[in-house]
């Protein structure tokens, strides 16, 4: 992709973003938050009088691309008396790069002038084009992904902070970002539930992690977090009737499956740092090594993921990763749908269930003590 500019640091700085006068802004990603809110500060920008908004801001589906004409027409129409600069946006432009290269790399290196903007969103973007080197030295290149190894959950409480006028301690942020797995526009909508619940005392005072349990996701997704949290606790009963639930309710076996994955590795491999001999980097004890492995930091959620690490043991926790590969295999093959599939489940919550005589996981001891 061309050289660009991050969405996340624009939305989460927009006073200090310039736009300069580019005749082409590209658009580059995948999240439809962030291209959402990106094209609405656009917008505010270039036509900042709502009235002149239904002549000056026009959108074009691209899924059966407009006719390059009319987009280079809209954009180029100059205005008479008002202060709006016009934007042609042709949506799902992909289809329409292909179709309109060469003109589109004659407007990305021309000064804009009067003329008003194209406005491109696109999947991809690659660097070594010409549209694109010339995009990044004329034009504007945003990034609407979410790049890897991004801190989102500080992201997350600088847009509370803004956005919502509230204040997330980090481990509430923390929890958001990984119970509704970084969907920007569902963590947008519990930010908005908290606001509009807790009113103004949320700005000065941060929100706790508890707070966040009735509000982040749907009621299905709920649902799922308290069927995993009673497999790895050993609750096998509670954990088949909420999968009975789920399934019940028309949620897809392997969706199931890889919510469940994510917090049992974290178990998984803070089973393996715990084995770790002495002076080879082991944790001092189990809360220090579920945070090396990822676990958010509250405390409830702590507190749950220790009990399940020594619910399963060490033996069991580092069994994890090949149980979960033999239930990907399965619901990928013959236990697909139907009663297969929850019957595949079910067997890897029998699994994680506590048994007459299992030794429960112990917290390493110091260097230097005796038993």
């Amino acid at each position: 992709m061309a050289d660009s500019r991050s969405a996340l640091d624009i939305l989460g700085r927009p006073d200090s973003f310039e736009l300069g006068t580019p005749s082409l802004i590209v658009l580059v990603g995948d999240e439809p938050f962030l291209a959402f809110h990106v094209l609405g500060l656009l917008r505010d920008r270039l036509c900042p009088d709502e009235a002149d908004r239904a002549w000056a801001w026009r959108e074009f589906a691209g899924e059966e691309p407009p006719d390059p004409r009319d987009v280079f027409d809209e954009a180029a129409t100059v205005p008479l008396f008002a202060g709006a600069t016009r934007a042609a946006i042709v949506r799902g432009a992909d289809a329409f790069v292909t179709q309109a290269r060469a003109a589109l790399e004659t407007l990305a290196g021309l000064p804009r002038g009067r003329r008003g903007v194209v406005i491109l969103e696109v999947k991809s973007f690659p660097a070594n084009t010409r549209l694109a080197k010339a995009a990044a030295k004329n034009g504007l290149v945003i990034d609407v992904a979410i790049p890897e190894r991004t801190d989102l959950a500080g992201w997350v409480r600088r847009w509370a902070r803004t956005r919502h006028g509230i204040t997330l301690a980090e481990a509430t942020a923390e929890l958001l970002v990984e119970r509704l797995a970084g969907d920007l526009g569902q963590v947008d909508q519990s930010l908005a539930t908290l606001a509009a619940t807790l009113g103004a005392g949320a700005r000065d005072r941060p929100i706790e992690p508890d707070a966040v349990e009735d509000v982040a996701g749907s009621p299905r997704e709920r649902t799922a977090w308290g069927m995993i949290d009673a497999a790895a606790a050993g609750d096998t009963r509670t954990a088949i009737a909420h999968l009975a639930d789920l399934l019940d309710a028309g949620e897809s076996p392997i969706g199931i499956g890889a919510q469940a994955a994510t917090v049992l590795r974290r178990l998984s491999a803070a089973a393996r740092l715990l084995a770790q001999p002495p002076g080879a980097g082991r944790p001092a004890g189990v809360e220090a090594a579920l945070k090396a492995a990822g676990v958010a930091s509250w405390p409830k959620a702590v507190a749950q993921a220790r009990e399940a690490l020594l619910n399963l043991g060490a033996r069991r926790a580092r069994q994890l990763p090949l149980w979960l590969l033999d239930l990907d295999r399965s619901l990928k093959g013959d236990a697909s749908r139907g009663l297969r599939a929850r019957l595949a489940l079910e067997r890897l919550f029998c699994k994680m269930t506590r048994q007459p005589g299992d030794r429960r996981l112990a917290a390493p001891r110091p260097e230097g003590t005796r038993p």
